[in-house]
């Protein structure tokens, strides 16, 4: 996901500090992974230089403080980026292939790397299970998606595995 677009967005409600982008951010969209302060500055610095957003001072005692406001630039790169559809992630070359076939190359179990992949993946599946049972909304559809993706990577180590006699043989031939 793109910062910058979530912080555009986050403002189209109305003009915002940086803490308090940070804040929301992270309420809404941080789930484990809450942005830094300078990756905040640093995002609205590439967005002010962009035009896409504009400084209000507030006056008022002690230093001056920063608001941030959204403009129609910005509302309308947001707008485009709502609009457009994310490219699908085909994952047509893996690191857990790459691993399987070098396994296979040097002479490694390629059996015993399945299996610790699978246990892997099972533990982090149990963890986000019970994470879902004891979440919010937003918790449940983070956990579903990223349940969805691990029982596609189950399904694919599940299937390696039964082929893995005629990969090796492919993978050890020389190349044509």
């Amino acid at each position: 996901m793109s910062v910058g677009f979530a912080l555009l967005g986050l403002l189209e409600s109305g003009p915002r500090h940086g803490y308090d982008l940070k804040r929301t951010y992270d309420e809404r969209f941080g789930h484990g992974r809450a942005l830094h302060y300078g990756q905040v500055y640093s995002t609205l610095a590439r967005l002010l230089k962009s035009g896409l957003v504009a400084v209000e001072s507030e006056p008022g005692d002690g230093p001056e403080r920063k608001r941030y406001a959204i403009t129609e630039s910005g509302v309308t790169d947001v707008a485009g980026w709502l609009a457009r559809p994310e490219k699908p992630e085909p994952y047509l070359q893996s690191t857990l292939y790459t691993k399987v076939v070098l396994a296979l190359l040097t002479g490694r179990d390629a059996d015993d790397l399945l299996d610790v992949q699978r246990r892997e993946h099972l533990r982090l599946m149990r963890e986000l299970t019970h994470r879902k049972s004891t979440g919010d909304l937003t918790d449940q559809l983070i956990c579903d998606h990223a349940l969805f993706h691990l029982e596609a990577d189950l399904r694919w180590l599940e299937l390696t595995a039964a082929r893995l006699d005629r990969l090796a043989d492919r993978v050890r031939q020389p190349p044509p």
